[in-house]
């Protein structure tokens, strides 16, 4: 093969190796960190039931969409280290998936339900719907983007320490009338410059995952054989022109 083709697969297999696992982990890492709104000492949040379940469905509409192959994440013909990366690949993402919820999601009180109803209605929705990789990545921005100014940027404007005397007056009344139902835990500053580099992160790992994702109903057997050989994923194979020479 010539020299291009060959660094193209050593790019693939050093992103799917390396890059997105460790995208994915540093997303599980920051996804439950929180800076306290009292001593500033981080605090670490396990992922909820709530966020595994949400993560659970949106893995299957990373299947739906096209930007997963499982069909060819192990399989007989792969090696045992490709098998191996991509079943590593496909934890790290749903570990990832999980916190980046996490990471938007309220704590605790009513907020929390209604933030969790309201991702758990997109996602079951988008279950029957047509749509691609593209459409879906744009879907999530909107959804993590929109959760995220709801919760970091409202909410916490909402219930922080600082600001006027009005607005402490109407947090207080909140609480008063819904008996607490409403009290969101109080977080410094900090947590939300986590949280948006946390999405931000999370989302260049999803588009780098469509990026190296074989398109579907494509097969080509030589190009699965090399990268197997070669130990890249065969689940995540590059678009790989059929006309390009080859020696």
């Amino acid at each position: 093969m010539s020299n291009e083709a060959n660094n193209r697969l050593r790019n693939h297999a050093l992103v799917s190796y390396v890059v997105l696992p460790f995208i994915f982990l540093t997303v599980t890492l920051l996804g439950g960190l929180r800076v306290s709104g009292d001593n500033h000492v981080f605090i670490f949040l396990p992922p909820s039931l709530i966020t595994l379940m949400l993560a659970l469905l949106l893995l299957l509409l990373f299947v739906r969409g096209g930007l997963i192959d499982i069909r060819s994440l192990v399989a007989g013909s792969n090696s045992p280290l490709t098998n191996v990366n991509q079943l590593w690949m496909l934890l790290t993402l749903f570990s990832a998936s999980a916190q980046a919820f996490n990471s938007v999601l309220p704590e605790r009180g009513l907020f929390n339900w209604f933030f969790s109803f309201f991702f758990l209605w997109t996602l079951w929705n988008n279950q029957f719907s047509s749509f691609d990789a593209r459409r879906l990545l744009r879907s999530l921005m909107v959804l993590f983007g929109t959760a995220f100014i709801l919760k970091h940027l409202l909410l916490a404007s909402l219930y922080s320490n600082e600001g006027t005397w009005l607005k402490s007056l109407t947090s207080t009344l909140i609480s008063s009338v819904t008996l607490g139902a409403l009290d969101t835990p109080r977080f410094a500053p900090a947590t939300g410059y986590i949280s948006f580099f946390t999405l931000v992160l999370y989302l260049i790992g999803l588009m780098l995952v469509g990026a190296v994702a074989r398109p579907s109903g494509r097969d080509d057997t030589r190009s699965l054989a090399l990268l197997d050989s070669r130990g890249t994923a065969p689940g995540l194979q590059p678009n790989v022109d059929a006309n390009h020479p080859s020696s």
